[in-house]
């Protein structure tokens, strides 16, 4: 497609994040050969400039090609039409919805939080990752495709293209999975948990009404229905819903395509790394900017929107034998490429005039504006290209690791002379301050997500549930004035950003799965953490009663202290992470549940059901 005529198809994408109502970067002008011809010329363009950004502001650019926005779950072999939407384009300029807190979490109510995570066997890693996720009371996760085995002749054995398959099934299981759900996905075998799910959903939407701000005043407003007969309606064209990390390398597409030379910038400073930043051939001070499909967050009906479309390009385009990491960059890369284009062809934005300017002033956002050299998308007629997508640039969410080791530091925040000699050993960082962010300080205390919570036995069921008896030896955890807070307990947190990120995703060098998992903050109490984390139900039949009460469960299945396949099946920890203890705990005390030589249960009522030696 030639850039410079208008596409053939609807298209969209995503744009950088901005705090509500905040004014465009810094702004350095060229060296002119005078003082006098410098100064007209900052004027001139910077009187236009405001011109533009205000009427751009105000949202008034209507681009008629346009129709209801539609978040109705899809069927597998449907392909929605191009003017049509993922997302509901009038929720997300709402302020974010405040998030219910019980003693064990978020409250379940509906919209119900899912956590799925693929992985068809069983290793330390994947227990790594269940342990953190447990004593942090994220919902119990559901592994896709656990058990099968793939056969495919790439390079992966068609393993990356069946997760994509298997979270697609998952998703599109009505019975699951409401449309309005929200819907986390991670990688299996290097995703660890550090901060609570309350703090992640708060967040999530935050960046979500900030993005959608951001997207309102970038590419304008568009009517909604027939003018005069009552059902017009003014909403944006663009939306954000579902977020991915952010990495700094863009692999293993083709540099020269949509998915590595159309996505937008980072929001992260121009210098962030100092002089080098994004400069660096080997990417370490390069600003994350490419999508990475490791870890996800969005509501189901727009991530199931998302997942069909690359199932699609899997099985019929044989996009399948490069991995799911391929497909996701190129459908980012492929909704910005076209939000772009549309933009840069629209009077109504300001369109390449704008462009023009920004580029003067070094304000630009998109790399097109640049008129970079890149593959122009082959567009297909009816084909839907807008599936709301964004990227976490400042780790907000996730903290993806490739070529990223050395932005992090393990901090404890209650030394203010700790925090300054980080700053002093980082000149780059110009002083920003390192705190405690307000969602932590008023958070529960990390010890407390492991707690039982409110699970009270009824005496009258026949269901006795099972429990873990209570031994000094190993459930004892410090209280009282040495109990740890946020404050005091060592947060893996991203200097350049000032961010404390509550999933990090260790790709890249997998030698930190190793040397870092004894540096995060629950290591020592791990064990301890997790029996508490499981004295509460186990079995299906307890968990699905349990869940009727609405108050200790996250979703319709309930079940604690283990996992759910996709296929219903549940397993609790002994029975997916037998023989990881060491990896896991490495605190030498032996196989779960057998610590003190002999395996002892009793039921709610303290009556030993189960004892051998």
């Amino acid at each position: 497609m030639d850039r410079t005529s208008p596409p053939i198809a609807l298209y969209n994408g995503f744009d950088s994040i901005s705090e509500p109502g905040s004014r465009p970067p810094p702004m350095f002008m060229r060296r002119t050969k005078s003082r006098r011809s410098r100064t007209a010329l900052a004027l001139s363009i910077l009187c236009v400039l405001l011109l533009v950004w205000g009427w751009r502001s105000s949202g008034v650019g209507i681009i008629p090609i346009y129709s209801k926005p539609s978040s109705t779950p899809l069927a597998h072999d449907t392909l929605v039409s191009a003017p049509e939407l993922a997302s509901d384009a009038e929720v997300p300029l709402v302020p974010p919805p405040p998030v219910n807190i019980t003693q064990t979490g978020l409250q379940k109510t509906n919209p119900a939080f899912h956590l799925l995570v693929p992985a068809s066997e069983s290793n330390p890693d994947l227990c790594k990752t269940l342990l953190s996720s447990f004593v942090l009371s994220y919902p119990s996760p559901t592994l896709i495709n656990y058990g099968k085995t793939f056969d495919g002749d790439n390079w992966d054995k068609g393993s990356h293209a069946g997760k994509i398959k298997g979270v697609f099934d998952f998703l599109n299981d009505k019975s699951q999975v409401k449309d309005d759900d929200l819907v986390l996905i991670v990688d299996g075998y290097d995703v660890w948990f550090q901060l609570p799910p309350e703090i992640m959903i708060k967040r999530y939407h935050k960046m979500v009404y900030e993005a959608n701000d951001h997207l309102r005043r970038r590419y304008g407003m568009v009517t909604e229905g027939k003018p005069g007969d009552g059902t017009a309606d003014r909403v944006q064209k663009y939306t954000q819903k579902v977020i991915f990390g952010a990495d700094k390398i863009c692999w293993p597409n083709p540099a020269e395509d949509p998915a590595c030379a159309a996505v937008p910038y980072s929001t992260l400073p121009k210098d962030v790394y100092g002089p080098q930043t994004d400069k660096d051939r080997e990417g370490s001070h390069n600003r994350p900017r490419y999508l990475n499909s490791g870890n996800l967050i969005g509501p189901a009906a727009d991530v199931r929107a998302l997942y069909q479309y690359a199932l699609h390009k899997v099985e019929e385009k044989g996009r399948g034998t490069i991995g799911d990491q391929f497909v996701f960059a190129e459908i980012f890369g492929e909704q910005e490429f076209q939000r772009e284009t549309i933009r840069r062809d629209s009077q109504w934005t300001g369109g390449r005039f704008y462009d023009w300017v920004s580029n003067a002033l070094g304000t630009s956002e998109s790399p097109l504006s640049a008129n970079i050299t890149i593959n122009n998308m082959t567009t297909i007629p009816g084909q839907r290209y807008e599936y709301s997508i964004g990227l976490d640039y400042e780790s907000h969410l996730f903290q993806t690791m490739t070529h990223s080791a050395a932005d992090i530091e393990f901090i404890t925040y209650d030394s203010s002379a700790y925090l300054s000699s980080i700053q002093a050993a980082h000149p780059s960082l110009h002083g920003l301050p390192l705190f405690l962010p307000t969602d932590l300080q008023t958070a529960k205390s990390p010890f407390s997500y492991a707690s039982p919570g409110n699970h009270i036995p009824d005496p009258s069921s026949s269901d006795k549930t099972l429990l873990l008896p209570y031994s000094a030896a190993l459930d004892t955890l410090p209280t009282g004035p040495n109990e740890p807070t946020w404050r005091t307990l060592p947060l893996a947190t991203n200097i350049y950003a000032a961010s404390i990120p509550p999933l990090l995703h260790i790709n890249g060098d997998k030698s930190l799965l190793k040397s870092w998992w004894p540096k995060i903050w629950h290591h020592p109490y791990s064990r301890a953490l997790l029996r508490q984390y499981i004295r509460s139900s186990q079995t299906p039949r307890a968990a699905a009663a349990a869940a009727k009460g609405g108050q200790t469960w996250w979703d319709n299945r309930g079940g604690r202290g283990g996992v759910w396949t996709d296929n219903g099946e549940w397993m609790p920890w002994g029975q997916v992470c037998k023989g990881t203890e060491e990896d896991v705990f490495g605190d030498g005390k032996g196989v779960w549940g057998k610590e003190e030589g002999e395996r002892r249960v009793v039921n709610s009522f303290g009556k030993v059901i189960i004892e051998d030696g």
